[in-house]
Formats: structure tokens, C-alpha cells, sequence
């Protein structure tokens, strides 16, 4: 006689992929805790805990998998969990990512699909460049100038070396734009004595401890130009130092990552981002109407534009060419205009198009 079976005798088959219950809820870590990123190595991230505090501890942690396609850099603020404690051999994982005020970006050209976030939070970029040895580039000095335009920080130009030139021609070419320059002036633009060349060098680091005060500062610039031996002196870090090549007048990369220190003193609120040297700024990122704007002892000019103006040379209605012929842009106005109609047709070239894949640089 066949057997007649109840249901709660009839059991489940147990699932091949596993039985734990699939849900939507993500964990919302609340008790998490926040610290400042001040660098980034091969996937592994060190923050610092309760700055400025008698807890104040640094910790390396892990991203979690949900912030994987984030790129996370320099001056981010992150929710951590896990093990905070910052002992040895100890990691955290981080889980959160705070809004930034700013985020500073470039594209390795000025055609390159991928954005590169530089740093986040910072509220200057010191763009450091020497007098000689190697020589300043005004148009890296724009792009980088517009970068910051772009991203809603203070641009602040400071030129090293000194000693070696008094850079009269690049000061004549910024004196209209209003941007912040820092230097170590000399009396007669001639060559001091090496006891004389100190005092410089001592002033110059000086003056830029004095801008840097209480804010976060990203230094900029060329490899060769002295920024690393700025922030070694400023901090008592010891950064990488390199001498200019004599054959190509360029510097040899030293510092491969970028990374947030604080001056000696420990001033609250201030930090100094050194970021690695660089050969080119690339712009693919920014609109236009933004590099324009940066220009600012041009653009004012662009009110009497017509529409859709691309200012391009010989452009007979084009208001900011007209306004540098009517002498309002100063002795440097033409030099000016012709570095901006070079990035605009940069610009133009590139299609307008700026819906840019993200990425990080270390």
C-alpha cells in the first residue's frame, strides 16, 4: 500500500549556491570614524584620526567594495571601521567617503578620455616654478592656473631660485591677473653672494609659510623647480630631492606619490599637499567658458563677444581682442591672449567633449 505523505514531512532542497538570505539593506556605519586621507600606495590608504587631538593616531585601511569604482586621493575625509587603534600590522576598512568642497583634476593631455583627480578639499594651489634652471613655462603656469579657476581654488604662483635670476619678465607677464605671487626679492636682479643667497632662500620660505597658514595647500609644479626642498623645510619632512638635467633643462621625477604633511609647528587646519613633478597639465576637463574666466585680466572683454565667439585670431567682432588692442590688458595683454587662443583651440579640437571617465593619480 503506497504511503500517503503530510506536508511537513516532504523536506527542502538545500540551495548548491548557499543558504544565506539575500538582502537590499546596506549597513549604514554609523559608527564609523572620520579621518583625513594624507596618502594613497598600491590600494593601501593612510588617514589620520582625531587630528590635532590628544587621540590623534594615523591608520592604514582598505577600500570597501562599494567605493571601489571611487577614486579616493589626498584631503578626501573617510568614515573608517574595523581596527582604528593605528597600531603595527593593524588595518581599517574604509566605508565612507565625506562631500568635498573641492576636487582638483587633470587629464594627462589635453585630448586624454580619462580625468585624473589629483587632490580633494585643498584650498590653494601653489604653482612653484623656478626663475631658471629649469625655465618657467608660462602656458603650464596658465593651465594650471585655469585648473584651479575650474575646480574653485585660490591660485598662487611661487617662484623659486632667485638667486640664480631676478624673474622681471614673468612678473611684467602676471602683474594684470591679480594672481598671488611669492618670492624672494632681490635688489639689483644680479647674482648675490652665497651668504646673500641663503637670506633669499630663508625669505622665500618665509613668505610661504605665511600663505600656507591655516589652510590645505596643494604645491604644484615641475620636477627640478625646488618644491620638495620647500616642503622639507617647511615640515622637517624628507622628501626626495633632484637636480636639472644640464643636457634637457628638466628635472628627474623623485617624489612618486602624492603627500599631505603639516608644517613643524603643527598648526591646526593647515596642511601641505605635495604632489608628484609633472611634464604636462592637460585640460581636457575644463569647459571653455572656464578658461576664459581664468584669464581674468581678459575676460572681461568677453562681455562684448558675440554669441558662440571662439575668440580665434582674427576674429574681427571678438570683444577680448578688442580689448587687448585698446590697451586694457596691459603691456603683457598680447603675450596673453595669443596663450589663451592656444588652449581654446585646444579646447575646441578636443569637440567639446567632456563627459570624462574618472581616475586617480598617485
Amino acid at each position: 500500500m503506497a504511503r500517503s505523505w503530510d506536508d511537513y514531512e516532504v523536506k527542502a532542497r538545500p540551495n548548491k549556491k548557499g543558504s544565506r538570505p539575500r538582502t537590499k539593506d546596506r549597513p549604514t556605519y554609523d559608527h564609523a570614524e572620520w579621518g583625513r586621507i594624507i596618502t594613497v600606495d598600491r590600494g593601501r590608504y593612510t588617514a589620520v584620526i582625531d587630528e590635532n587631538s590628544d587621540t590623534e593616531r594615523t591608520v592604514t585601511a582598505v577600500r570597501a567594495k562599494d567605493l571601489r569604482r571611487t577614486p579616493i586621493v589626498p584631503g578626501d575625509i573617510v568614515g573608517l571601521v574595523g581596527d582604528t587603534s593605528g597600531g603595527t600590522d593593524t588595518l581599517s576598512r574604509l566605508v565612507k567617503l565625506q562631500e568635498r568642497s573641492s576636487l582638483l583634476r587633470r587629464s594627462a593631455d589635453d585630448t586624454d578620455p580619462v580625468e585624473r583627480v589629483v587632490v580633494a578639499n585643498a584650498n590653494q594651489l601653489v604653482i612653484v616654478v623656478a626663475a631658471q634652471n629649469p625655465e618657467p613655462r608660462t602656458g603650464f603656469i596658465d593651465r594650471s592656473v585655469a585648473a584651479a579657476f575650474d575646480a574653485g581654488i585660490t591660485p598662487i604662483l611661487c617662484i623659486t631660485k632667485t638667486d640664480l635670476k631676478y624673474p622681471q619678465e614673468l612678473l611684467d607677464y602676471y602683474s594684470a591677473t591679480g594672481v598671488q605671487i611669492v618670492l624672494s626679492k632681490s635688489s639689483d636682479g644680479k647674482a648675490p653672494s652665497e651668504e646673500d643667497a641663503q637670506g633669499l632662500e630663508d625669505s622665500l620660505i618665509e613668505a610661504v609659510r605665511e600663505v600656507l597658514e591655516g589652510k590645505v595647500s596643494v604645491l604644484l609644479g615641475h620636477s627640478g623647480v625646488g618644491k620638495s626642498t620647500l616642503v622639507n623645510a617647511l615640515t622637517g619632512a624628507e622628501r626626495a630631492t633632484s637636480h636639472v638635467n644640464a643636457h634637457t633643462g628638466r628635472g628627474r621625477h623623485t617624489s612618486s606619490s602624492a603627500l599631505a604633511v603639516r608644517p613643524a609647528d603643527r598648526s591646526a587646519g593647515t596642511w601641505i599637499i605635495d604632489t608628484p613633478g609633472i611634464r604636462s597639465f592637460g585640460l581636457a576637463h575644463v569647459e571653455p567658458e572656464t578658461i576664459v574666466a581664468s584669464f581674468s585680466d581678459l575676460s572681461p572683454g568677453s562681455a562684448h563677444c558675440p554669441k558662440g565667439c571662439e575668440h580665434a585670431p582674427g576674429t574681427a567682432d571678438c570683444g577680448i581682442i578688442a580689448y587687448v588692442k585698446a590697451g586694457h590688458a596691459g603691456e603683457a595683454g598680447a603675450a596673453r591672449l595669443e596663450s589663451l587662443q592656444k588652449l581654446l583651440q585646444v579646447a575646441a579640437a578636443d569637440g567639446g567633449d567632456h563627459d570624462k571617465e574618472l581616475g586617480v593619480v598617485l
